[in-house]
């Protein structure tokens, strides 16, 4: 294995996996499996990127240096050459969150100064530039993001985020510098690490910036980031003559589909209102789940007795709907609730047969796959940016879409369940 990847989340996991696996265009990628959680063995000897797939956004940050501490040594015991702590592009974490925490912890079992730190993934309208954080046109605390039921961000200024986590300076390379090229990124690099700062913001405006920043940290044991941050070096190791640039797989399945959806994000409700027009939908009432009115078996029902039509079951509302329902029950206890029902909901259907399932929002796919247990996941082609087809093994494979709550067109729900079957 050449690279490791470590994401704190499902979709994340995914999202980078997609990246590596299709590489650049004329370059091709990096043969590259998902592991849900830390695997008991080795890696199979043809893989070349390995990502593993944590639930660690949302937890206490002392268990996700854990988790991620034990996820790199299993990396470097495969033999990576290269080490990719991902997180969201949206850079999700409250002002005592884990992605300072655990990337200072990262950099110092690698023993490493001045690690990249940038969340840009342009395709999806995430750019970095002067170290503030934009999701398209608006600042991240203006996009809706401030709204986050888990992980609000109010703050677009990454570094003065990034401070409020850790215990180093944290550094900054300017979209002036990046577009000078690698060798003045890398320069720039070197004098952060020589003033011990840990991690450095770096701008990023579009896909080559990010390629530019791919080829300054060529030799870099750590980097962090978004997924876009993997645009660029999956080329260091094709042109190193370490792989040979294979391209992300054509796969699929046929069978029983189902679509679940527990993001409350902007684009998954647009996406929900564009789905139902045109397929059955049950809407699962929060406060049901909590009463106990509604139950897995209410849901899954009406799954099973749809199946054909795509139909899909959200626990999505508005940030406002949100708010109430967490002061009503807490927030912990709403978000288990809701996951532990999406879980077991995904386990009735596998168990009924369906065997094309899609998957919106981070803390619901990380819910869904941890109960469906599928080991190591194949990487096919991209449905949208950032959302490859995820293919499990074994005699009755399933097909999954696991898509980050802000990601995917309006009409994403029933384009994933058709490319899922390879169509």
């Amino acid at each position: 294995m050449l690279l490791g990847v470590i994401a704190d989340g499902f979709t994340g996991a995914s999202d980078i996996a997609n990246t590596l696996a299709k590489g650049r265009p004329g370059q091709g990628g990096l043969r590259t499996v998902q592991y849900l959680g830390i695997p008991d063995g080795m890696a199979a000897p043809d893989v070349e990127a390995g990502v593993i797939a944590l639930k660690s956004r949302s937890i206490e940050a002392a268990a996700a240096v854990e988790q991620s501490l034990a996820a790199l040594r299993w990396l470097l015991e495969q033999g990576c050459r290269q080490i990719v702590f991902k997180y969201c592009s949206t850079f999700d974490s409250t002002s005592a969150g884990n992605i300072g925490p655990v990337a200072e912890a990262l950099a110092e079992a690698l023993d490493v100064k001045g690690v990249v730190a940038c969340p840009a993934f342009p395709g999806a309208g995430r750019t970095v530039y002067q170290g503030h954080l934009f999701v398209k046109d608006r600042s991240l605390n203006e996009s809706g993001l401030q709204n986050h039921p888990l992980n609000p961000m109010t703050d677009a200024d990454i570094r003065r985020w990034l401070r409020l986590q850790t215990t180093a300076d944290v550094g900054h390379v300017d979209i002036g510098v990046v577009r000078q090229g690698p060798a003045e990124i890398e320069a720039a690099l070197q004098e952060d690490a020589a003033r011990n700062r840990t991690l450095v913001i770096v701008d990023a405006i579009t896909d080559d910036d990010l390629v530019a920043i791919g080829r300054a940290v060529v030799s870099h044991r750590l980097v962090t980031g978004g997924s876009g941050i993997a645009i660029g070096l999956a080329a260091n190791f094709v042109e190193h003559g370490l792989a040979v640039g294979t391209g992300a797989a054509a796969i699929g399945v046929e069978g029983p589909e189902a679509v679940l959806a527990g993001s409350c994000s902007g684009a998954t409700r647009e996406q929900i209102e564009v789905h139902r027009r045109n397929h059955p939908t049950f809407a699962i009432d929060v406060d049901a789940v909590m009463d106990g009115s509604i139950t897995t078996k209410d849901v899954t029902s009406f799954l099973l007795a749809n199946q054909g039509r795509a139909p899909l079951a959200y626990s999505s509302c508005t940030p406002d709907a949100v708010q109430a329902i967490q002061v009503r029950f807490g927030r912990e206890k709403v978000a288990k609730a809701l996951d532990d029902l999406f879980a077991q909901i995904a386990q009735q259907l596998v168990r009924a047969g369906i065997r094309r399932l899609v998957v919106a929002g981070g803390e619901t796919s990380g819910a869904v796959v941890s109960a469906l247990d599928l080991g190591a996941l194949t990487i096919g082609a991209e449905i949208d940016p950032g959302v490859p087809v995820l293919l499990s093994g074994g005699e009755c494979p399933i097909a999954l879409a696991l898509k980050s709550g802000n990601f995917g067109a309006p009409d994403f729900f029933i384009n994933a369940v058709k490319r899922l079957a390879g169509r």
